[in-house]
């Protein structure tokens, strides 16, 4: 497509329609200059996936149908701003359900083709971490992010933001994952992140000692499919005898193992590297007691500590956004031709 002749710069003004459908929320944002917000427009699908315990992705992928365009001409009306603005449209090619993110894709592309505007494809788990920037775009670097969501938990360094090394990474479950399983599993709900966290606050996290996994000594990696087990195993051995369940002892036990797996990497990792800041970033971020327990360790070590807020740590666009903007600059834009590819890493 022919728009290189009128491609901006970061003097001029940009604006990008931005779309975010890799799981249950339809959303579409539209960004000035990357972190400046115009609008933000989140369809969740929650209230139709919550009675079979998790997404389905074939109810999803019929939302996603239904709810993209009215969507987009919501945020496109919110921010004031007509398509002819807009100087590239973004949207998240994975990871994520294959059939929500063609969804979004689809009509990105369409979009591109339409205004012969760029077309911009976001790594989800990318958006995640500029999602930090929203809020706080003055973040000293380098800087280390632990990245903790349904379906990925990674420790990053980031020297500037035009490139990262992964330290390490889940092996099994996703640290999100296994609060969904663990939910279920104890009829709390879904989503299983805030339904373990709202349960938790009554019980006591120090009622039950269950298991954090030890990796090699030099491994930044995670795992938590041997502690879900473990939480399965002990409420099914209570059952076999007879004895009352404490829920609330076994949520708080559960996400304090969690949450000491998550925090021991990450203040390892700070002490290994020389950073200025230490971020959190995904939906997992916005556990409280992950927080909390965060920012009192990097505060004893004297680094900035940041995390999004709430609205920005569950799927959204702005992030989407956010990150599109940096791709534009280094005119990083994705042909027509591009796939979804729900497998997708970092």
């Amino acid at each position: 497509m022919d728009f290189k002749k009128r491609l901006k710069t970061a003097e001029n003004d940009i604006y990008i329609l931005a779309i975010e459908s890799s799981c249950d929320e339809t959303a579409v944002s539209v960004n000035k200059n990357g972190l400046e917000v115009l609008s933000n427009v989140v369809s969740s699908q929650v209230e139709f996936h919550k009675k079979f315990g998790g997404v389905v992705p074939e109810i999803a992928s019929r939302k996603h149908l239904e709810l993209i365009l009215p969507v987009i001409d919501e945020a496109l009306n919110k921010a004031g701003i007509d398509f002819k603005d807009l100087d590239a449209v973004a949207a998240t090619y994975g990871p994520g359900l294959v059939g929500g993110l063609l969804v979004g894709l689809t009509a990105a592309k369409t979009i591109s083709l339409m205004l012969t505007i760029p077309l911009i494809a976001v790594n989800h788990i990318a958006g995640h971490i500029y999602a930090n920037f929203i809020d706080n775009p003055d973040i000293k670097k380098p800087l280390l992010c632990l990245t903790i969501s349904g379906g990925h938990t990674d420790l990053l360094y980031f020297e500037d933001l035009k490139g990262y090394n992964i330290l390490g990474r889940t092996r099994d479950d996703a640290a999100g994952e296994a609060f969904d399983k663990i939910a279920r599993f104890m009829g709390l709900g879904y989503p299983g992140g805030p339904a373990i966290e709202k349960e938790a606050k009554k019980g006591d996290p120090d009622a039950v000692d269950f298991p954090r996994a030890i990796m090699d000594e030099n491994s930044y990696d995670f795992s938590f499919s041997g502690l879900k087990t473990a939480v399965m195993n002990y409420i099914n051995n209570q059952e076999q005898r007879g004895e009352k369940i404490n829920k609330a002892d076994i949520a708080a036990s559960f996400q304090e193992a969690v949450v000491d797996s998550l925090i021991s990497k990450l203040i390892k990792a700070a002490e290994e590297y020389d950073v200025k800041s230490v971020v959190l970033s995904g939906g997992v971020a916005a556990n409280s007691r992950l927080r909390q327990a965060a920012a009192d360790e990097v505060k004893k070590m004297n680094l900035d500590f940041y995390y999004p807020s709430l609205n920005l740590c569950t799927d959204n666009a702005a992030m989407i956004g956010a990150a599109a903007y940096y791709q534009y600059l280094d005119r990083d834009f994705a042909p027509l031709s591009i796939s979804a590819e729900p497998s997708l890493r970092l």
